[in-house]
């Protein structure tokens, strides 16, 4: 289960870094649009806070301390900095991955951030696909608003 998560986490991190970099106009990485309500950027400050507090501070014991709203709050971060978060963020993930035993992913999960008992690794699934989820946000966002 560490290799097969760690690979997954790492080869979608990376994934974001490619979009993040894929973007012609730095600046449209923080666009809104009609109904497009979260920009590239926020949803990548949202995924590195998500997955450095789940995994990095409960699971690794890494000390992040989150700030959810900054997520949603914060613009016009440089790109170059965004790329930084998310290697940062494969580096914690990889190393809080390291740390657990086959008996850690069949214990619950340490708090309940869905509302209900989960084991560990039913919760570390939820947050891959979590980060999917908005993956393909970013990838839509910068196909539908990064117009040379």
């Amino acid at each position: 289960m560490t290799e097969s998560l760690k690979s997954l986490f790492t080869r979608d991190l990376n994934k974001l870094k490619t979009e993040i970099e894929a973007y012609y106009n730095e600046e449209v990485i923080w666009k809104i649009d009609q109904n497009i309500l979260n920009s590239a950027g926020n949803l990548t400050l949202h995924l590195v806070g998500n997955i450095n507090h789940f995994v990095g501070a409960i699971l690794g014991n890494s000390g992040y301390v989150r700030n959810r709203e900054l997520e949603f709050s914060l613009k016009d971060i440089p790109r170059g900095e965004l790329i930084q978060q998310i290697e940062n963020t494969i580096e914690i993930v990889n190393s809080s991955l390291e740390k657990l035993s086959a008996e850690d992913f069949a214990k619950e999960y340490p708090i309940e951030p869905l509302g209900y008992p989960m084991t560990t690794e039913y919760f570390l699934i939820h947050l891959f696909g979590h980060l999917s989820y908005h993956l393909g946000q970013i990838n839509y966002h910068r196909r539908l608003l990064d117009l040379e």
